[in-house]
C-alpha cells in the first residue's frame, strides 16, 4: 500500500443532509486549507441561483452534466489540500465516477464517505431543508432510504474512509481530520 499523498485534496461525498458543507468548512479551517462547495460551482456554470432553480429550469440530465464539468475543473484547479464537497448526487452524474477514480488513483485526492441512517438525515433536513429539491417525491426521510439504496454502493466503491455522521460534530470533525493528516 503506497501512502497517502500529504498534498492530495480532500473529496466528501454522501447523501444530503449528511455534513458535506458544514463539515467541509469546519475540517478545512482545521487544517488551515482552501474550501469548495461544488454545489456553489455548479449553480454558478448553470446560471441558477439555487439547485431547485436549476432543476426546475433546465432539468436534472442538464444539472448533472455542469455538475461533471464543475467537478472536472475543480479537481483540475484545487490547490493541495483543498476540502472538496460534493453534491449527494455528484458521484452518479455522468462522467463523475470516472473523474473520481482516476484523480485518487493519481493520489491527487483521497475520498471520504460521510454516512449516517435515513432516519438522521430526514430528521436533519426537515429541520433545515435549505436549497434541496426532492428528487424522489417522497419525505425526507424516505427519499434519504430511497437514495441510500441507489448511491451508497457507488459511495463505498469510491471511498477510502466512512465517518459517522450521526455521532456529534466535533466527533466527525475529529476523525476527518485524523484522515487528512493520516
Amino acid at each position: 500500500m503506497t501512502p497517502a499523498n500529504p498534498a492530495a485534496a480532500i473529496v466528501l461525498i454522501g447523501l444530503r443532509g449528511s455534513g458535506k458543507t458544514t463539515l467541509g468548512r469546519l475540517l478545512a479551517t482545521a487544517l488551515s486549507s482552501g474550501f469548495i462547495d461544488l454545489d456553489d460551482r455548479t449553480r454558478a456554470r448553470t446560471g441558477h441561483a439555487s439547485v431547485s432553480a436549476a432543476f426546475r429550469a433546465i432539468g436534472e440530465p442538464a444539472f448533472r452534466a455542469a455538475e461533471s464539468a464543475a467537478l472536472e475543473e475543480a479537481l483540475a484547479t484545487a490547490p493541495p489540500r483543498t476540502v472538496i464537497a460534493l453534491g449527494g448526487g455528484t458521484p452518479t452524474a455522468p462522467g463523475a465516477h470516472a473523474l473520481l477514480e482516476r484523480a485518487a488513483a493519481e493520489g491527487r485526492i483521497r475520498i471520504v464517505l460521510l454516512d449516517a441512517p435515513p432516519a438522521v438525515l430526514g430528521a436533519r433536513l426537515n429541520a433545515a431543508p435549505g436549497d434541496r429539491p426532492l428528487l424522489l417525491g417522497a419525505d425526507f426521510a424516505e427519499e434519504a432510504a430511497l437514495l441510500a439504496a441507489r448511491r451508497m454502493p457507488v459511495y463505498r466503491a469510491l471511498a477510502a474512509a466512512t465517518v459517522d455522521t450521526s455521532r456529534p460534530t466535533d466527533h466527525a470533525l475529529a476523525a476527518l481530520v485524523a484522515f487528512a493528516r493520516d
